[in-house]
């Protein structure tokens, strides 16, 4: 299990890095977008390539940090039953739906994409668009942001499996972003009532 642990440890640094740097994204496709728009009202000048690129940067960013926000179990997720169940049935569930949905729903996806993105770059495709771009790397993001889905979904069971066997202990939050906001919200309100010092406590 060791061994497993380290690949998993190795996982999620990688996904950590890719996921907090391609943020990064969101704001150059801001940009972009900004610059675009700036160009075609003041000079009445335009291309495709402009907005194929606002459309490459926003898809490569939500591709690339499809794995990180797992890592983060940031996904939104429609819990009917989950919340009802004690925390070792939780596990099951989480370890059953990595294990029978999440990777073999990426596997496939990787077995079917790969073909079709090799034969984009054999090809050099380009964009049907006048002045659009080449079409092979946005393409291949679909490659790499399903590859990385996969390995965190792999890291994801095997330290599900670690925390149920009681060998490291259960740090992720499980609670829905509902319910976080609502605390903090609680929690801002408490800590801003009038004539409340520091130490009293909640009544």
């Amino acid at each position: 299990m060791g061994g497993l642990l380290a690949l998993s440890r190795g996982i999620d640094r990688v996904n950590s890095f890719i996921g907090r740097w391609i943020s990064w994204l969101i704001l150059v496709a801001i940009l972009v977008s900004a610059i675009n728009a700036v160009i075609r009202k003041v000079f009445s000048v335009s291309s495709n390539a402009w907005l194929e690129l606002q459309w490459y940067l926003y898809g490569t960013a939500f591709l690339l940090a499809a794995a990180y926000t797992l890592l983060e179990n940031e996904h939104i997720r429609i819990d009917i039953v989950y919340s009802m169940w004690s925390r070792r049935v939780q596990h099951w569930i989480d370890l059953i739906g990595t294990l029978l949905f999440l990777l073999p729903i990426t596997a496939l996806i990787l077995w079917l994409t790969y073909p079709w993105v090799m034969r984009s770059i054999r090809l050099k495709e380009m964009s049907m668009n006048a002045g659009g771009l080449i079409l092979w790397p946005a393409k291949l993001m679909l490659l790499i942001g399903f590859g990385l889905l996969f390995l965190q979904g792999l890291s994801e069971a095997i330290k599900k499996i670690a925390v149920m066997r009681g060998i490291i202990p259960d740090n992720v939050d499980h609670r829905d972003s509902h319910e976080r906001m609502a605390e903090e919200a609680a929690g801002v309100t408490l800590d801003h009532q009038p004539g409340r010092n520091d130490g009293d406590a909640p009544r």
